[in-house]
């Protein structure tokens, strides 16, 4: 966990390929059985991720990427998230864990990928709901393009990173490569479930939001 972190880099990491398997199906776990009377918000069309890497990108000065250090709370202040994070891995049949969901206000982040404002793609997971009802990422699918992403870590650094698009997609057909891999910079991908549900197979879906660094401090 984040909490025993003495300033060193993971042992080992998994590729991003593999990765982008284990967190499409991991997530489609994220789903506990909720039966609230209404749906998390869905993205709206105004929502959907720039193509490429977005000529606003270009505009802006390019932030310096900060060393390794694991992630421990999540804010994202325009749809009222403030979370702490702790550190998940793959269970024993390779899939990614999402964190614990008795506790709803909880987010995971994947502790052998990249950390949030190294560069390269950090991924933050976490629940929609419980099964008491809404969880930690349940008004993902409200954020907007140019919404701050707060990621506060344990060295006492925080990358802060900027909302750029916000996508749904289905389960069975999730693009692991435009997800996860990397564009040159260090970037931010926050993911619950989303998309339509029903009570027999769940969420049919995955709220993406697209961020990329714009300060640390």
């Amino acid at each position: 966990m984040g909490q025993e972190w003495r300033g060193a880099h993971p042992r080992r990491r998994a590729p991003w390929g593999a990765l982008a398997l284990a967190m499409l199906t991991g997530l489609a776990l994220l789903r506990n059985g909720s039966d609230v009377g209404f749906g998390p918000p869905q993205p709206a069309a105004a929502a959907a991720r720039e193509s490429g890497s977005g000529a606003t990108a270009g505009q802006r000065p390019a932030v310096a990427p900060l060393p390794y250090a694991p992630a421990a709370r999540v804010r994202i202040p325009a749809v009222e998230i403030d979370a702490p994070v702790v550190d998940v891995g793959l269970d024993q049949e390779g899939w990614i864990e999402a964190p614990p969901p008795q506790d709803a206000n909880l987010a995971g982040w994947y502790q052998n990928g990249i950390a949030p404002g190294q560069n390269g793609t950090s991924v933050v997971v976490g629940h929609v709901d419980n099964d008491a009802g809404p969880a930690v990422f349940f008004g993902l699918g409200s954020v907007r393009k140019g919404q701050r992403v707060e990621v506060q870590r344990y060295d006492g650094r925080s990358a802060i990173f900027e909302v750029y698009g916000v996508e749904v997609y289905a389960k069975d057909d999730f693009p692991g490569a435009r997800v996860y891999g990397g564009t040159g910079r260090p970037e931010l991908r926050v993911i619950t479930c989303g998309g339509g549900y029903s009570k027999d197979r769940g969420y049919a879906g995955n709220v993406v939001v697209f961020a990329r660094l714009v300060a640390t401090r």
